[in-house]
């Protein structure tokens, strides 16, 4: 399923920037957007993007050649219902008693939300994208981690962001794929190495958990059980975040661990939440993570511009320092 050649897509010679966003719900669609506009601001152009979830939804859309201001005006204007629709509650109830769950695999239909991003799609395939475009998913049926790299954009993007239980599966090709939160917070490894990056810049919005809070607070809160799947997702956090302890830290800066030389950025914003379906509230989420971005990399703006892998140590102490502030 993964494919690298972009035949039609000359990659620009330098600087060579990737950008991951990772998975988030539905204020990381929001926090995505705005973390977009905001390197579009800085004059930092996408080499490749690969994206898991709300991270593959804002991506994809971004990658077909959407501009952000059309897609921030469709976000401005999106009705739950065009995203998500759950089953009556009745038959799905006696669905439940009668048949005891048989044929159950999610609340709501992946048709309206598939149809949801075809609308604001520009192009119909990954081989049509302005730039090399990733989409992180888990194969139901082989339980393996897929990147989707090929064919067409809209249902394969859902299949990265249908969540378990609150959607149904995707069926494509014959087989079953959901949510890539699964195996995999923000798939960097889709493009990190393969396309002779300088750097890559990583969104990371999924929740941070305190593994020693007691789960109680919870129950008392709205779409309990959102919660607790959440905290049995995001327990553990990814090779590319800063230490358990380092909650303030909002940025920090590595070398690829794989040994192509590219540079890291992760940048972790601090974000409002937002309750499913999340709806409102969301232009707040999308101009925080805008204004977090500029904010943080604006100090070594110049140096993403000309030469990211040779400014490696004043990228670092720039990190170091917007640590300390």
């Amino acid at each position: 399923m993964m494919n690298i050649n972009h035949g039609n897509n000359a990659l620009p010679k330098y600087p060579r920037i990737g950008v991951v966003l990772s998975s988030g719900g539905g204020r990381g669609v929001y926090a995505h957007t705005g973390f977009l506009m905001a390197l579009e601001a800085l004059k930092l152009p996408i080499t490749a993007l690969a994206g898991c979830s709300a991270g593959a939804l804002v991506g994809g859309i971004v990658a077909s050649g959407t501009s952000l201001p059309d897609w921030v005006d469709a976000l401005s204007k999106v009705q739950r219902k065009e995203f998500w629709k759950p089953s009556f509650l009745p038959g799905l109830l006696w669905r439940m008693l009668l048949h005891k769950g048989r044929g159950i695999t999610g609340v709501s239909d992946t048709k309206w939300a598939i149809e949801f991003c075809r609308k604001n799609l520009s192009v119909e395939s990954f081989e049509e994208c302005q730039f090399p475009f990733y989409a992180l998913a888990i194969n139901l049926d082989s339980g393996e981690k897929i990147i989707f790299s090929e064919g067409e954009l809209a249902p394969r993007i859902m299949a990265s962001a249908a969540i378990p239980v609150v959607y149904q599966p995707v069926k494509i090709d014959g087989e079953y794929f959901c949510d890539g939160a699964v195996v995999d917070f923000a798939p960097t490894d889709a493009i990190c190495c393969l396309h002779n990056l300088d750097v890559v810049i990583v969104h990371h919005v999924s929740q941070r958990f305190d593994k020693n809070k007691s789960i109680d607070h919870a129950v008392v809160e709205p779409w309990t059980l959102l919660k607790i799947m959440d905290r049995l997702l995001y327990r553990n956090r990814p090779w590319y975040l800063s230490d358990e302890g380092a909650s303030s830290q909002r940025i920090s800066s590595q070398r690829c661990p794989c040994g192509c030389g590219a540079i890291i950025i992760v940048i972790e914003p601090e974000l409002p939440e937002l309750t499913w379906p999340m709806t409102k509230g969301g232009n707040r989420v999308l101009r925080e993570a805008q204004q977090q971005t500029t904010n943080l990399l604006t100090p070594f703006q110049d140096s993403l511009q000309t030469d990211p892998r040779g400014m490696f140590p004043k990228i670092v102490k720039a990190c170091d320092d917007s640590d300390s502030v």
